[in-house]
């Protein structure tokens, strides 16, 4: 069964599904090691990692097991970073919520926009019960979008990554249908909620 990549569009953002043209930029955001401090695996050191990345988001498609999207700064049509829903199990009713955005998107609300777009469409799309996500529990940036978007913080998982060469724990987040409220639309930094 496959599952068509959505088109969505917030207040200042683009998320849609990825194309060839996204390996450079894709590759310069996995490649710094400052975005991806965090990240449970290395940055990429090989530019056909964004290649085989991007041919991953059309098979997962292909599969039905969820969606990766690109996200476009509405304005100017930049590349900011990407947003997905992985391990769709419509038995379960369940996914798991990723996003990684370029260092100069920091602070500005993107991730927080972007992930509750996507949320919206796959509690509507998916007939999702649960979403699960997992951040580093250094990464309170994360932790705090997980949260303005409705997540609970569930547990900790002890030492279950190796980021960098330091062993580290990971805060586990969940979301489930009942407590959604898809109209808690997250305001935008320096914007006023008439």
């Amino acid at each position: 069964m496959t599952l068509a990549t959505p088109v969505l569009h917030t207040a200042r953002l683009r998320l849609r599904p990825f194309t060839d043209a996204e390996a450079e930029p894709l590759f310069a955001l996995h490649s710094s090691t400052h975005v991806m401090r965090y990240w449970d695996s290395p940055p990429w050191t090989e530019r056909t990692r964004a290649e085989r990345f991007i041919a991953m988001c059309r098979k997962m498609a292909d599969e039905g097991t969820g969606a990766r999207v690109a996200i476009d700064r509405a304005s100017d049509g930049a590349f900011v970073g990407w947003c997905g829903l992985t391990g769709w199990d419509p038995d379960y009713r369940s996914a798991s919520l990723g996003y990684v955005f370029d260092e100069a998107s920091w602070g500005h609300g993107y991730a927080t926009e972007a992930a509750h777009a996507l949320l919206v469409w796959a509690f509507d799309t998916l007939d999702l019960n649960r979403v699960q996500a997992e951040t580093d529990t250094r990464n309170v940036a994360s932790a705090r979008v997980l949260e303005k978007i409705g997540f609970m913080r569930e547990g900790t998982l002890r030492e279950d990554c190796v980021v960098n060469g330091e062993v580290s724990d990971s805060w586990v987040f969940g979301l489930i249908r009942r407590e959604w409220q898809p109209s808690a639309v997250p305001v935008p930094p320096g914007e006023v909620r008439r």
